[in-house]
């Protein structure tokens, strides 16, 4: 009896185990890959991986509501996971690994009533060229202001805040800085020496590594990776504070892979995978507390972080109104 018993209980893990899974990731493509080929040796599981923005995959989970066609949400800010949670398109998850996870970590799933999770953080900034910086006899910025000197005109690169996660939290940030109004004067402003609105938040620093902007507002894990490349690429954080992701995941409601996806989840969340992150040049900061922080990793202690407003900011109807307000009075003005 004992033995048949042993013989169901495998039987039954290796039939939950095995098959498909439909997995959105909203890193880096390099990461995305690793991550899902990583996941594949470990697993009698076919990962079906696509890479999308933050903002594109929101807008597709939205649209397939009734029939989800994506079984768990990799990555990507953690805006649009908890306006998915509020709208009730991803569903509540409790992992097991949830007791070694940071306490910002914790608090995101915490807020979302267990429909995403923290798996890694990373403070917002730029990254800039420094042979252009001294080519052209540019002043390096140390603020948001600096930003704005006429002479960077068409210099600089930000993505687009209705596809891109970081250039939507880049947005939230600047409001919760200087308030809606002063923040869109600001962002009127900058638009003058904005070259390129980018449909991936980190594109911008790409084209600045590659000698096409001088200088790309990104998360500074993104520029980091750059450097290490052996780009001639600086981070920078502003003066007047900055915002910050939380990375999350979330697994879609109505999964149809839903065993599956609970094995990515968990699995996601170890020490040792999130270790393994930076072998793909990925330098955020991992959210299991175990795990090992790249020596190059922007820390969050050496720079001036704002208490960003993640409940609000995250809600649908305020993500809305600002993208609304966005398109209006920036988008319509683009170069």
């Amino acid at each position: 009896m004992a033995g048949l018993a042993a013989g169901v209980s495998l039987f039954g893990f290796s039939a939950q185990a095995a098959g498909d899974l439909n997995l959105i990731c909203s890193a880096d493509v390099v990461i995305c890959e690793q991550m899902t080929n990583s996941f594949q040796k470990d697993h009698d599981i076919k990962v079906n991986m696509v890479r999308l923005s933050s903002g594109e995959t929101y807008a597709k989970i939205r649209a397939e509501a009734r029939n989800p066609k994506t079984d768990i949400w990799w990555a990507g800010t953690g805006d649009p996971h908890l306006q998915a949670a509020s709208e009730d398109l991803t569903q509540e998850y409790k992992s097991p690994m949830l007791a070694e996870l940071n306490d910002w970590a914790v608090k995101q799933a915490e807020s979302s009533g267990y429909k995403t999770v923290g798996v890694y953080a990373g403070a917002l900034g730029w990254g800039f060229n420094t042979d252009i910086f001294k080519a052209k006899g540019f002043k390096e910025p140390k603020c948001w202001a600096d930003l704005l000197d006429p002479a960077f005109k068409g210099e600089i690169q930000i993505a687009n805040p209705n596809s891109s996660g970081t250039a939507y939290t880049a947005l939230a940030t600047l409001v919760q800085i200087m308030g809606e109004d002063k923040a869109f004067e600001y962002l009127g402003k900058l638009n003058a020496n904005v070259s390129q609105y980018t449909k991936s938040g980190s594109a911008p620093v790409k084209a600045a590594a590659r000698g096409e902007t001088a200088l790309g507002i990104v998360f500074m894990h993104d520029a980091v990776a750059q450097a290490v490349e052996g780009f001639p690429v600086k981070p920078g954080a502003p003066c007047e504070g900055t915002g910050y992701e939380i990375g999350s995941m979330s697994i879609v409601k109505g999964a149809k892979n839903l065993e599956n996806a609970k094995i990515w989840y968990d699995w996601a969340l170890k020490a040792d995978v999130q270790s393994h992150m930076k072998d793909a040049k990925s330098f955020q900061l991992p959210s299991n507390k175990n795990a090992e922080v790249p020596k190059e990793s922007p820390k969050f202690e050496d720079i001036k972080l704002i208490d960003y407003d993640f409940k609000t900011y995250g809600d649908p109807a305020k993500r809305k109104a600002l993208l609304e307000r966005w398109d209006t009075e920036i988008g319509a003005n683009a170069n």
